[in-house]
């Protein structure tokens, strides 16, 4: 792995912290139904922190998603996700991600991290894509980024009821990830 900054690869790149802007960034998830479908839902309060140093590698991300803000569109899953059978957001009202490395792969970029969900920690690599940094005409600077990952719902201690008749829910969920964030000053 080459110690030279690869800044010119990302454009617009520039170093500093920033802060992901609530109504241009989302968190989502998809997960199988009845295996015959997927179950899409958001969440919609978080706060995302990306530190972007000089040398790309040695930039950080540190995120907190209020579990209890999800959304599918259907009120009544929604309080069954919140549940003690799922989130259990009255134990665990919040989820976290707090990345340990940052790396190239090919044409792209990883971020090694780990996940703390319903008081489990786990090693969850995200796959990013930066879209560009520059500035906007309000004035200050943006950055984009998507992200993805999956993760194995049973891995976090959700086994969910019925398991092992017709697998209501699936295994794995995958999570992507839009940010838009703000520079700050």
């Amino acid at each position: 792995m080459s110690s030279a900054p690869v800044t010119g690869t990302i454009p617009g790149y520039t170093a500093g912290t920033w802060k992901a802007d609530p109504a241009h960034s989302g968190i989502a998830f998809a997960v199988r139904h009845l295996m015959v479908s997927k179950v899409r839902g958001r969440f919609t309060g978080s706060d995302v922190t990306i530190v972007t140093s000089e040398d790309p590698l040695g930039s950080s991300v540190v995120a907190t998603i209020d579990v209890a803000s999800i959304g599918t569109g259907n009120e009544r899953r929604d309080h069954h996700l919140r549940s003690a059978d799922y989130f259990d957001v009255e134990k665990y009202p919040t989820m976290s991600y707090r990345s340990t490395g940052i790396r190239r792969t090919g044409d792209g970029w990883v971020i090694d991290g780990e996940l703390t969900f319903r008081g489990v920690t786990r090693k969850v690599p995200l796959a990013v894509e930066a879209y560009g940094f520059g500035p906007v005409t309000s004035g200050g600077r943006r950055a984009g980024f998507s992200a993805s990952a999956q993760i194995d719902r049973r891995d976090y201690g959700i086994h969910i009821p019925m398991d092992g008749v017709g697998g209501v829910v699936g295994e794995t969920v995958s999570i992507s990830l839009d940010v838009e964030a703000v520079l700050q000053r």
